[in-house]
């Protein structure tokens, strides 16, 4: 039983490369409520959160970039190559990422957790957890995934493997073990299967009741990857994409973010894409049919994305709109949005989020939607 009585508590680990996070957010599709732990450790040692000065103290001021900020490349270069270096760091980091953690379970309202946590075992969070599930994938795709995902040079990938406990001992700790080896649809067969055998009387999480616009036409629902046909043909319609995007591509994307649909009648007309990450809700996907009316849509998908987000216990809203959408200006601040740069967020967390997700082209809209954060500046 999980240290939270009111809760059932998946945790979910795996070495790196084999596809963690695909896991946590087909098992957020589904209705858990997901907690990446290993971003909340970024978190911990951001300046002034409180892992921050024990980390300097512990490995000098060498491993602080311009900025003050600790580098995490050069802490990592460190770390990875010395056993002793890494149990300093993970004496620090993880107390605090416990708390964090035991924090966002309470606060969730969602009856299922999934904990993703590259060091689920070795920190005792697994003993926390109600089912253990890992995920696997065989070394050499996870060197091809960090080389072409990740951008690390072969030698650097190799090392980051070799620094981790051997996945053959994760999986003899697993009651779950999914096989991320082949196709979105494969990977996605193994997380339905497993959800309905370890937690039964779980719901799968529904369509949104949908927003309807007064006229009654509009209405706003969350996608499903058996949409995925109806979504390659809107993006391949309205869609900015450089080559068309087919069925197989858009399941794809079900690995990495959620769609919300605008339909009208049985027509899809509009969607929204946007994905949570480590508290930030990160809108890059605003596709509207030109025939939609702006003023009706635009505020019946935010509306649905900053609920969705809030429930899963956002800070910050982020929103990548092209020009076409941006000049809606009066519209945005309505909604209470505002142009920013990222380097203009104030939080690290929320400008690192705005730098790896902004696409090209695009002017970045901000919301803050909580004021309360986790591992705050103190």
């Amino acid at each position: 039983m999980s240290s939270w009585a009111d809760k059932y508590v998946i945790g979910l680990t795996g070495n790196i490369g084999a596809g963690k996070s695909v896991v946590r957010r087909m098992l957020e599709h589904l209705g858990a409520y997901g907690i990446d732990a290993d971003a909340l450790g970024h978190r911990a040692i951001a300046k002034g959160a409180p892992g921050y000065d024990p980390v300097v103290r512990t490995f000098g001021r060498w491993v602080l970039g311009p900025d003050e900020q600790i580098n995490r490349a050069k802490l990592g270069r460190v770390v990875f190559s010395d056993p002793e270096a890494m149990a300093q760091l993970e004496g620090i980091v993880h107390p605090l990422v416990e708390q964090a953690v035991d924090i966002l379970v309470r606060r969730s309202r969602q009856r299922v957790v999934v904990i993703e946590a590259i060091k689920l075992l070795e920190a005792g969070l697994a003993r926390s957890c109600d089912s253990i599930w890992v995920a696997y994938t065989p070394q050499e795709i996870q060197l091809a995934r960090l080389m072409q995902n990740r951008g690390m040079a072969e030698s650097e990938a190799r090392q980051r493997i070799a620094a981790q406990s051997p996945q053959e001992e994760k999986i003899s700790s697993a009651h779950i073990v999914i096989r991320n080896v082949s196709t979105f649809a494969d990977t996605w067969r193994q997380v339905m299967k497993a959800w309905r055998r370890v937690v039964p009387e779980a719901e799968e999480s529904g369509e949104t009741p949908g927003v309807e616009a007064q006229d009654g036409r509009l209405n706003v629902l969350r996608g499903k990857p058996r949409h995925s046909r109806q979504i390659a043909e809107l993006i391949n319609r309205v869609g900015r994409a450089e080559r068309p995007v087919n069925q197989e591509d858009v399941m794809n994307a079900f690995g990495e973010k959620a769609f919300l649909l605008v339909q009208v009648g049985s027509r899809l007309m509009g969607l929204l894409g946007w994905q949570v990450e480590n508290l930030v809700s990160r809108t890059t996907d605003v596709l509207l049919d030109p025939s939609l009316p702006v003023e009706e849509a635009l505020p019946a998908l935010v509306s649905e994305m900053e609920a969705a987000s809030s429930d899963l216990q956002c800070e910050a809203s982020l929103l990548f709109v092209y020009p076409e959408l941006s000049r809606h200006e009066q519209l945005w601040k309505r909604l209470g949005y505002e142009p920013r740069r990222p380097n203009q967020l104030g939080v690290l967390a929320w400008e690192e989020a705005a730098t790896e997700s902004m696409p090209k082209g695009t002017q970045l809209l901000f919301k803050q939607l909580r004021q309360d954060r986790i591992l705050r500046p103190i």
